[in-house]
This record gives C-alpha cells, sequence and structure tokens, in this order.
C-alpha cells in the first residue's frame, strides 16, 4: 500500500494565492488550475485565512473571523465541561456533608 503523502504550501504560496483570486477577476477553478493546487483548496484557504497588510510589515495571513470564533466556541465549550464537572463534584460533597451533620 502506497503512503499518502499531502502537499504542504508556505504561508506565502497561501497569501499570494489568495491576493490573486481577490484582484486577478479569475475563478478559483482557473487560479487553482494555474497554479496546480487541488480543487476547492483556494475557497478552503479563503474561508480559513484573512490577508492583513500593515503599512510597516509585510502582508501575512491571520485566522479569519469565522476561524477566530470556532475556536472561541472551542474553548468556551471546554470551560463549560469543567465547570459543569466540578459543579457536580460540589453537589457531591453538598450532599456528603449534610448526611453527616443530620
Amino acid at each position: 500500500m502506497r503512503d499518502k503523502r499531502y502537499r504542504t504550501y508556505t504561508e506565502e504560496f497561501k497569501r499570494e494565492a489568495l491576493e490573486l483570486l481577490k484582484s486577478s477577476g479569475k475563478n478559483s477553478r482557473q487560479i487553482e488550475r494555474e497554479l496546480g493546487i487541488t480543487q476547492g483548496m483556494l475557497l478552503k484557504w479563503r474561508d480559513k485565512y484573512q490577508v492583513v497588510t500593515n503599512e510597516r510589515e509585510a502582508p501575512r495571513l491571520e485566522p479569519s473571523e469565522l476561524e477566530a470564533a470556532k475556536k472561541e466556541i472551542q474553548r468556551l465549550e471546554r470551560e463549560l465541561r469543567e465547570m459543569a464537572e466540578e459543579r457536580e463534584i460540589l453537589k457531591k460533597v453538598v450532599s456528603i456533608f449534610s448526611k453527616k451533620g443530620a
């Protein structure tokens, strides 16, 4: 059986591809064919990243607002699970101490 090796792309390549999508007027499939990347990859990058430009720094990729929101939701869900576990522990402790005092 053959090992599947996925191609990895540099941040610079992704940034330039996204800038090309934004400025060229071509659709994503045309750009994907020209760049030799998998169909649908460019749209995934567009959803996942945003190109940030500053006057002082070179353009760079950052997580899109959607990706940042997803990470925040995951963090809040993890925190909610921890709080629920702590609440259950406290219920058991209160139950144990209330039985001893009776």
